[in-house]
């Protein structure tokens, strides 16, 4: 099926990129974990291109194109957008930044998106940046700083830490079985945890 996809994605592109020479970097870590300041940060320092799979799929929905109607009916529905849709826009938004690294926060989501990516892209990440903190110390950061955010209580956070942990984890087992992962202790102060991501970054830089 890879071979399907990449031959309709030549087609489509008329110019794929060499992904020989792109960087990319997948960010990971549960609601709460802090990894928006550390990739604001790594953005900063190092001439990242920060990515969220999130926001590319909002503001295409936004847009009106027809994949958009098509994103926004999946999410209304409570469907996972497909990992082809999302690997797209992801390989839009590359192309368009002229950058040749990049930061991908919050894909994959599953095992599944995963090996999309890599069979879709021909691109394996450089590292999995994963962000670790106990469910009780993000629960603590949401509750306190969305005072006011009605899905913020405290059964929803269990939901997504859940919906995360299940999804996320194979993901990181995968990355851990090839020395791929990079792991922070995000319970630390916001200095603190971005000194161990600099020690992290500073040799592909």
């Amino acid at each position: 099926m890879g071979t399907v996809i990449d031959a309709a994605n030549k087609e489509a592109n008329g110019s794929v990129p060499t992904n020989k020479n792109v960087t990319v970097v997948f960010v990971l870590g549960g609601p709460g974990s802090g990894k928006g300041t550390q990739c604001a940060n790594i953005v900063q320092h190092f001439g990242f291109t920060h990515l969220s799979a999130g926001d590319l799929l909002r503001a295409e929905k936004k847009s009106g194109s027809e994949n958009g109607t098509m994103i926004h009916n999946m999410i209304k529905e409570g469907k996972i957008v497909p990992s082809e849709v999302t690997i797209k826009l992801l390989q839009r938004a590359m192309q368009e930044s002229g950058n040749d690294k990049f930061l991908i926060d919050g894909f994959p989501r599953n095992e599944e998106n995963r090996a999309a990516f890599e069979s879709v892209t021909g691109i394996e990440p450089e590292f999995v940046l994963f962000f670790d903190c106990s469910e009780e110390e993000m629960e603590n950061r949401l509750l306190s700083r969305n005072q006011g955010r009605e899905d913020d209580n405290i059964e929803t956070i269990r939901k997504r830490f859940k919906v995360y942990m299940e999804s996320s984890l194979p993901v990181i087992e995968y990355y851990y079985s090839k020395g791929k992962v990079r792991k922070i202790d995000a319970a630390k102060p916001i200095e603190e945890v971005f000194e161990a991501v600099k020690a992290v970054f500073t040799p592909i830089n």
